[in-house]
């Protein structure tokens, strides 16, 4: 076969096998071939949904199936899905089969491949999920930059075997590995839901707490919780907060001292204190989401590994080498912990974020939100996800609204002395815009979010005039490292990611150091209070053979009724083919502010600044009187139009 035919695919088992043929489906290169099952009413009901052949013996199977999906429990859950895969084997059909088989069912099924020159793999599924492979991709870059000190993880008992394969492909390797028996448990102090082993993989220490208790008969539903795994460094600690994440970056809290021992909080090497204590990677959605799109999209992955591998060939045991070392470690974690207990519980009543956190205010009516921010950052809003896409449609907006105002308003204006700062330059925009207007002034651009900041030294490296005056910085609002001098403050998408405290702190930086004459610019929202925003088509760019659509929506922040989150969502369109070839999801809190939130805050005197019609405004702010004030109290408030 070539990569480029369409892979035949079979499903046997119409429970969790319903997720296996949505992906198969879904999935450009794949056709759904049949359904395999025991015969039951709702599986034919379903193999006539689908408009597929329904089949009930390996015997009647057509002889152009390339590879069956095996989504029926193997004997360690009391099934017969490893039979049904030797048996699709000897057919020479590829099999990927679902997750967990005992270490000696592995071994044989491996070695039933190489015989008959098929591919074999077992699916744990849950490394392909897109918050755990997001955790595991940072875990690769991660280890590359420091050496793990430790792994934190928990998982059910009967999601340990993907666990295993979750850490193992996190810190790039599993050997060498071993683990203790877990303490005994006291007589006297009742029953506990976890067991708790220490051991090591890939050299690591690692503390592995297990929910040892089970339902047999609904093992999902009875879970405590899914996968949480923490791998720390001398930099930091990072977390996947849940199988569907998201993922979370806390960095190490490190703090100079002077000679005296106390604390420096200001000035040359403090920069690191303007880091967010932690980062939120992605967003979650709901547990729909996860059915609709998570899973299917993993086995998608899954299935696309054992294409590769079957348009490859090779010898199956020895690629499965890997996969056995997995069900090794697990196995002896199994036989170290013991029979699960065996529980029963009724069915849990499952709580939402509203019912911990008071309620926030009731939003208006929702208005259609047509023109988002042109999108510069600061340290703890993800934005790395969707870098990418950013200057698809944010260069177009720039470049009509608020650079060529900004830029306009420079070309003419004396600012004070000291650099142009712009915090939160986003992929560099209205910075270069502001270099082209004025080539007599120094630029310093910020920006902490690692996705936009690559974009942004792509942009100042690429122009000669731009790499003599742009220095860029991964500082963060609202403790960067400041100059002594400012000729002027770029604030373009930012300052919602600060709440007021961290505002006020930062006006309060910005004053003493504006130099007379100077200014600063903001850019404002089209909505100065939380409220609801539906989800809105805002562009759609071309590339290549892909159309790209962005859409935005915002909600109200379930934990802060003076916030509200804002998400966005990427899709990648092919021109002739059907479907979402990829889709990236950002989301962000944003503490919504007005123009007389920004006068209060800074006591600055404010004007708006003409734009365009339909853009986020802008505002500029000057020292009253022309100079600059000493530190102290804010001077009075004003606003001019």
């Amino acid at each position: 076969m070539t990569a480029a035919a369409p892979f035949r695919v079979l499903v046997c088992g119409t429970n969790f096998g319903r997720f296996y043929a949505e992906a198969v489906q879904r999935r450009p290169g794949y056709v759904l071939a049949g359904i395999l099952s025991r015969g039951s009413a709702a599986s034919r009901a379903y193999a006539k949904g689908a408009g597929v052949p329904f089949f009930t013996d390996v015997d009647h199977l057509p002889v152009d199936i390339d590879a069956a999906c095996v989504a029926v429990s193997s004997s360690i859950s009391g099934g017969e899905g490893t039979d049904l895969a030797r048996s699709l084997m000897d057919r020479g059909i590829h099999v990927l089969q679902e997750h967990p088989v005992h270490l000696a069912e592995l071994t044989a099924c491996l070695q039933h491949a190489r015989r008959r020159g098929v591919q074999y793999r077992v699916n744990t599924h849950y490394p392909y999920i897109t918050p755990v492979r997001s955790f595991i991709e940072a875990a690769r870059r991660l280890t590359t930059l420091q050496k793990p000190l430790f792994v934190d993880a928990a998982t059910p008992v009967h999601l340990m075997h993907p666990m295993v394969d979750i850490l193992g492909q996190a810190l790039g390797t599993l050997r060498p590995w071993r683990f203790a028996d877990p303490a005994a448990l006291p007589s006297d102090i009742g029953p506990q839901p976890f067991r708790t082993l220490q051991g090591m993989v890939g050299g690591v220490p690692v503390t592995l707490r297990v929910h040892h208790q089970l339902d047999p008969s609904d093992r999902d539903n009875h879970a405590l919780h899914w996968h949480r795994l923490s791998i720390g460094t001398e930099g930091g600690v990072l977390a996947l907060a849940d199988t569907h994440g998201p993922v979370l970056w806390s960095p190490r809290l490190h703090i100079s001292r002077d000679d005296d021992r106390r604390f420096l909080l200001d000035g040359p090497g403090t920069g690191s204190l303007g880091l967010g204590t932690t980062a939120v990677v992605g967003s979650t959605g709901t547990f729909r989401n996860v059915f609709t799109d998570l899973w299917p999209q993993a086995i998608g992955s899954a299935l696309d590994g054992l294409r590769d591998a079957a348009v490859r060939g090779g010898d199956a045991l020895r690629a499965g080498q890997y996969d056995l070392a997995v069900c090794r470690i697990w196995s002896d974690l199994a036989a170290r912990l013991g029979p699960p207990e065996i529980v029963r519980p009724g069915s849990p009543r499952p709580l939402s974020a509203g019912d911990l956190f008071p309620d926030p205010a009731p939003a208006p009516e929702p208005v259609p939100q047509r023109n988002a921010s042109a999108g510069n950052i600061v340290e703890g809003t993800s934005y790395s996800p969707s870098a990418e896409f950013f200057d698809l449609v944010a260069a177009r907006h720039t470049a009509s609204a608020s650079a060529s105002a900004v830029a306009a308003l420079f070309a003419d204006a004396e600012l004070g002395e000291g650099p142009v700062v712009d915090i939160g330059a986003g992929t560099g925009l209205v910075s270069e815009a502001v270099a082209r207007a004025r080539p007599d002034v120094e630029i310093l651009a910020c920006e902490p979010a690692v996705g936009m900041r690559a974009v942004l030294t792509s942009r100042v490296f690429s122009d000669p005039d731009l790499r003599s005056r742009v220095t860029i910085t991964a500082d963060a609002a609202p403790d960067l490292e400041l100059p002594d001098r400012i000729g002027a403050v770029l604030l373009c998408g930012v300052l919602g990611h600060l709440d007021v405290v961290e505002r006020r702190r930062l006006w309060e930086r910005l004053r003493q150091r504006l130099a007379p004459g100077g200014l600063v610019v903001v850019e404002l929202m089209q909505f100065d209070a939380p409220l609801a925003l539906p989800e809105t088509r805002l562009a759609t760019a071309h590339a290549g053979q892909h159309r790209y659509e962005w859409s935005f929506y915002g909600t109200p922040d379930e934990a802060d009724a003076s916030a509200m989150r804002l998400h966005t969502t990427w899709r990648v369109h092919r021109e002739d083919e059907p479907g979402v070839v990829r889709e990236v999801h950002d989301s962000y809190r944003w503490h919504p502010f007005g123009l007389r939130d920004v006068a209060a805050e800074s006591g600055m005197t404010v004007r708006t600044l003409p734009t365009r019609p339909g853009a986020p405004p802008l505002a500029v702010l000057t020292h009253e009187s022309g100079t600059a004030p000493a530190a102290g109290p804010s001077p009075a408030v004003s606003i001019t139009d």
